[in-house]
């Protein structure tokens, strides 16, 4: 199946309240900004796919086509492994690329990528709902709404002020208890001991995790700190890949891994990274980074397939105001069902990639 013709669009879908204005230590935003990939094949099959793009400088549809064009047309669509030994595309663009060739492989075999993967265990996947911080009182009222709609689990944005992290915390356990699985994500803002300091204050608030309250490297600061608490340590920005994972099991520095897609390079490496993972004994959960349609597909798909990801999975899909796709996703009691058509089991819808198309 060779490689005919192929489509990046870079597009802009709104947030809606109560997920806009998302907040991080980092910045707000009220829009979801990705690449969307399409790689057509001889017989007329369309493959699709996402990469996130959000916040990055200098955006250009045609600059990203052009280089995707460049590596793909011409090629056997359905050899993924001459596809990651080959691609030296910019790791962003070439997974996009990525969940478009899986999405083209399972609709080539009739199958969808979850059977592909080696089967379906979870017929629906958990969400772990995404906010950004809040107020005390702001964050208890979402926090009521969440299990409203029936999600079990919540995780927050943090880092911009330790005490701050703490009230967000505390107006999350004191509207609804423990109805809700807490995990808060700094992003990087704390030294070790910082981290060390706010994980002292955080034990009596029984998280789930803590998720990379310090820097990536070096590996050594999260083992220290994880010898300093109670609190389990996830780490998602220092998971760039499998190599990357096999150091922090050898380095003994995390209770949960979590990888992305657009980080990892695909759904193949996240896959690989379950397998670790599993071998290991720790959980996995798919991170999310602002996500439309196909990304979560292929998000419900490695989840349903690997063991490993056997905790809600990160998602803000809950508050878009649409999707690109035809059929968008119906989130019931904070749950996705894994779509089983061939491939990712979705469509892009040509129109809504013209209505939110963004370039500057």
């Amino acid at each position: 199946m060779r490689i005919v013709d192929v489509s990046v669009t870079i597009v802009e879908v709104p947030q809606t309240s109560p997920l806009a204005p998302y907040r991080s230590h980092l910045r707000s935003s009220s829009t979801t900004q990705s690449g969307i990939v399409g790689i057509t094949v001889e017989d007329g099959l369309t493959g699709w796919g996402e990469y996130n793009v959000n916040f990055l400088p200098n955006l250009s549809s045609a600059r990203a086509e052009a280089t995707a064009r460049d590596f793909l047309l011409g090629r056997d669509a359905l050899n993924l492994a001459s596809f990651h030994r080959d691609c030296r595309v910019e790791t962003r663009l070439k997974s996009g690329m990525e969940l478009a060739l899986w999405d083209l492989r399972g609709k080539a075999f009739g199958r969808s990528v979850a059977e592909l993967l080696g089967g379906v265990i979870r017929p629906r996947v958990a969400l772990a709902a995404c906010m950004g911080i809040q107020s005390y009182e702001r964050a208890g009222e979402m926090a009521r709404w969440y299990v409203e709609q029936g999600f079990t689990t919540l995780k927050t944005k943090a880092g911009a002020d330790m005490r701050e992290d703490l009230e967000m915390v505390r107006g999350v356990r004191d509207a609804v208890g423990g109805k809700l699985r807490l995990r808060i994500d700094p992003n990087r803002a704390y030294s070790p001991s910082q981290a060390a300091e706010l994980c002292r204050e955080l034990e009596q608030y029984d998280l789930e995790y803590l998720e990379q309250p310090i820097p990536a490297e070096p590996l050594a600061d999260a083992t220290w700190l994880r010898g300093q608490t109670r609190v389990p340590i996830a780490l998602n920005e220092s998971v760039v890949d499998p190599a990357s994972v096999l150091a922090i099991l050898r380095a003994d520095a995390a209770s949960h891994i979590l990888p992305d897609t657009h980080i990892a390079g695909g759904i193949g490496p996240c896959v690989e990274i379950g397998h670790l993972c599993a071998a290991a004994g720790l959980p996995c959960i798919m991170h999310c980074g602002h996500d439309l349609g196909p990304k979560t597909a292929a998000m419900l798909h490695i989840a349903a397939a690997c063991p490993a990801y056997s905790l809600p999975n990160d998602s803000t899909y809950y508050g878009l105001a649409d999707d690109v796709l035809t059929e968008p996703f119906r989130i019931e009691q904070g749950t996705i069902a894994v779509p089983m058509k061939p491939g990712l089991g979705i469509e892009v819808d040509r129109e809504k990639l013209l209505q939110y198309r963004f370039d500057r």
